[in-house]
């Protein structure tokens, strides 16, 4: 193991100064390239170097507060929002629960009405039947209620009631009417 370090040690060592060399090397040649306006342009942007660090103290203490202002303002920005997200994922889901709801009302609102609508054609139905009945024998009855009134005519003539002919000739039901309150009022 020593023997490793040994070989080692002076390998990294060559790795290090090896190329430190070469950059100081390189330094020294770019110096006596340089032109006296270079080192003045340096040097001044040194003199620079250290005139903003000092005015950086300064606003870096400011901005530094300014930062920690910024910090506490949209900390309590970021709490507001965050309570106004979990106040409408609150509302979200009582709409979702609502909305459920009445998805089920309304499933049992059109149930309810398509059988309303089947009761109502069903009935309609039923009730153009009863008409088509009725509206059909209606001539029948008149036919009967006719043959009644003649019937009641001829009982009353039996029995001695006068009857006068213009009453007496119509078939309608109103002038048989009227025939029967003519015989009842001369009796």
């Amino acid at each position: 193991m020593e023997r490793y370090k040994l070989i080692c040690f002076p390998i990294i060592l060559a790795l290090i100064f090896i190329p430190q060399g070469c950059s100081s090397v390189r330094n020294s040649q770019m110096e006596e390239d340089e032109s006296p306006l270079a080192e003045m342009l340096r040097n001044d942007s040194v003199a620079k170097r250290f005139q903003e660090s000092a005015r950086q103290e300064t606003t870096a203490v400011d901005s530094a507060i300014e930062l920690s202002e910024k910090y506490v303002a949209l900390t309590d920005e970021a709490s507001l929002l965050r309570q106004q997200n979990e106040d409408l994922v609150i509302r979200n889901q009582l709409f979702d629960d609502q909305v459920k709801a009445l998805e089920k009302q309304l499933k049992q609102t059109q149930k309810e009405l398509a059988e309303a609508n089947e009761i109502l054609i069903e009935m309609r139905l039923e009730l153009n039947n009863w008409k088509s009945d009725v509206l059909g024998f209606r001539e029948e009855m008149r036919d009967a209620e006719t043959a009644q009134l003649e019937a009641l005519l001829k009982i009353l003539h039996v029995l001695g009631g006068e009857i006068r002919t213009e009453s007496a000739q119509g078939n309608t039901i109103g002038s048989a009417d009227t025939a029967v309150a003519s015989l009842g009022n001369s009796g």
